[in-house]
């Protein structure tokens, strides 16, 4: 885990007076950087006592953040609940299953439209009910954003061999975002962070919309949130998305998901107005694998398209 390449992206963004880099966090081993995320709440967990040998870990998760916490629990032989909604992708929960998690599915809509705060209130019902039970809520550990400090982020300052200008990553949580700049930071102080988020979310305070690629946005604002540390924001929406992670494939061949669609999105959007020359650094957290039947299906993409144009 972690290790992960720092690619120069110059067939996509060929243009000579800029360089992109992407960090591929989608080839660790459970497909995402979640990876990170989890191991490290786990393992320190466990190091300091706040997490014992037996106990029963509790999360929501819309897949990637699930099955990194499935691979940790099976590891260290915890017991583990994880708690989706009907948005979830069928490849993830069969995933979670055959690593052994025990799958909820709430399907309740809450006031927002979405279903984070169902899976939540299911959560809280779970933990309140098992003795012991444990929720590692991912939107305000700072284990979350620390795991990226000192691996995400501590990596790429050892593989960038110039200051990069500015810094894209999508965000749910906000914690990867946040750890890698901070460490980034220390090194690159001039370093502009720019957020990849998803029209409908709330993160940065738009109203509420229908999302239906996983794993970037939120319908709540997470604990960890520090917009005092964020530049500016690029709102992607669902087609946007998807023609990024077709694109990638083609020019590149990363075969990616939605949120790194999202972030290639953001970055096409947004480069033609930075000044020149520029160097970009930009997180990709996520494998195409899991997204066949949304955003490199046909009949998904054209239905996006559509919504799209309406």
């Amino acid at each position: 885990m972690g290790n992960t390449p720092a690619v120069v992206l110059n067939r996509l963004f060929p243009q000579s007076d800029v360089e992109v880099i992407a960090k591929l966090e989608l080839m660790n081993p459970g497909g995402s950087m979640k990876d990170r995320s989890a191991r490290h709440i786990v393992e320190s967990g466990l190091r300091n006592g706040s997490i014992q040998r037996g106990s029963h870990l509790v999360e929501s998760s819309s897949g990637n953040f699930g099955i990194a916490l499935a691979i940790a629990a099976r590891i260290h032989g915890l017991r583990f609940t994880c708690v989706l909604d009907p948005k979830a992708v069928p490849a993830n929960v069969a995933i979670l299953r055959h690593l052994g998690a025990e799958v909820e599915v709430v399907d309740q809509p809450d006031e927002t439209g979405g279903y984070l705060h169902t899976r939540i209130r299911r959560v809280r019902e779970i933990v309140a009910n098992s003795p012991g039970a444990i929720w590692i809520n991912q939107y305000a550990n700072d284990r979350n954003w620390q795991a990226h400090y000192h691996g995400t982020g501590d990596e790429l300052t050892r593989q960038l061999a110039e200051p990069p200008s500015y810094l894209f990553g999508a965000v749910s949580t906000t914690g990867s975002l946040l750890g890698c700049s901070r460490r980034l930071r220390e090194n690159f102080p001039d370093l502009r962070v720019i957020a990849v988020d998803a029209v409908g979310s709330v993160i940065f305070g738009g109203p509420p919309g229908q999302r239906d690629v996983p794993g970037i946005g939120a319908s709540r604002v997470p604990e960890l949130f520090s917009p005092a540390e964020i530049d500016d924001v690029v709102h992607v929406n669902d087609f946007e998305a998807a023609v990024g992670c077709r694109e990638l494939l083609a020019t590149e061949g990363i075969f990616a998901g939605g949120s790194t669609g999202a972030v290639v999105a953001a970055m096409q959007r947004t480069l033609p107005r930075l000044p020149r020359p520029c160097r970009v650094v930009a997180v990709f957290p996520d494998r195409g694998d899991r997204y066949l039947d949304l955003v490199y299906d046909d009949d998904w993409f054209d239905a996006a398209r559509q919504r799209c144009e309406n």
